[in-house]
């Protein structure tokens, strides 16, 4: 990597392809595959409700790419906003860019014009990137037209929220993956009696694996009864 890109961020292994329940999103998922293997798309902006797991597969995709040996940075726009846009300066030298949060510097002039520049020179070397955002190009705010109409450029993909039967799959697969067996029927009375949005059903696994572990027993419905009886 050049000697001018300041920044690392470390890579979160269970935010993998492989930990990610795939169901309507089959077809995104195999382009965002292609383009992280050095393949296909050479630009592709992701969008998708929160939720949805956007950083996730931005995080699987910059894995992919490092397994692949292909030079990739992970870039939370979010986190690096509050600095200044020179932070961007020499990364068009990368084979790949997951930058997520787009979003985060929608009528900053000064960032909007510094990432304007860094999109160009990017594509000057050849180099992919991978952008996420809550909203589709047009409708984030982005008051500099050359850069709106940039963003446009390559491939739109709109991450597709699951029905029950996918969450009830992502739940297993999900409980797993955290070393503990969920079955259907648990799975089906979390979805019955809490709340349905995927961030908060993923915590609660958290602390269920926490908690059959304390306790050494199996998760079953008067475990989970017990347990949602003792937390606010």
């Amino acid at each position: 990597m050049s000697t001018q890109i300041p920044l690392r961020f470390e890579f979160h292994a269970a935010q993998s392809f492989d930990h990610y329940h795939t169901g309507p999103n089959a077809e995104a998922i195999q382009r965002l595959r292609d383009c992280s293997a050095g393949n296909g798309e050479e630009l592709i902006f992701l969008w998708g409700a929160n939720g949805l797991g956007r950083t996730h597969l931005l995080q699987a995709c910059s894995q992919l790419a490092d397994q692949n040996h292909l030079s990739v940075l992970y870039l939370p726009l979010k986190t690096l906003y509050s600095q200044p846009p020179a932070i961007l300066e020499g990364l068009e030298t990368l084979q790949l860019l997951c930058i997520d949060d787009i979003d985060a510097i929608a009528c900053d002039d000064t960032w909007e014009h510094a990432f304007f520049n860094l999109f160009n020179r990017s594509r000057d070397c050849g180099h992919r990137m991978i952008l996420t955002a809550p909203l589709p190009p047009l409708r984030l705010g982005i008051q500099l037209p050359d850069l709106r109409t940039r963003l446009g450029w390559g491939l739109t993909l709109q991450l597709q929220p699951p029905d029950d039967s996918d969450k009830l799959a992502a739940l297993i697969q999900r409980a797993s993956n955290l070393g503990f067996k969920l079955s259907p029927r648990v799975g089906r009375f979390l979805l019955a009696h809490q709340p349905r949005d995927m961030p908060a059903l993923w915590k609660l696994l958290d602390e269920l694996d926490q908690a059959t572990l304390s306790a050494q027993r199996r998760l079953t419905i008067p475990f989970l009864k017990s347990y949602l009886k003792k937390t606010p």
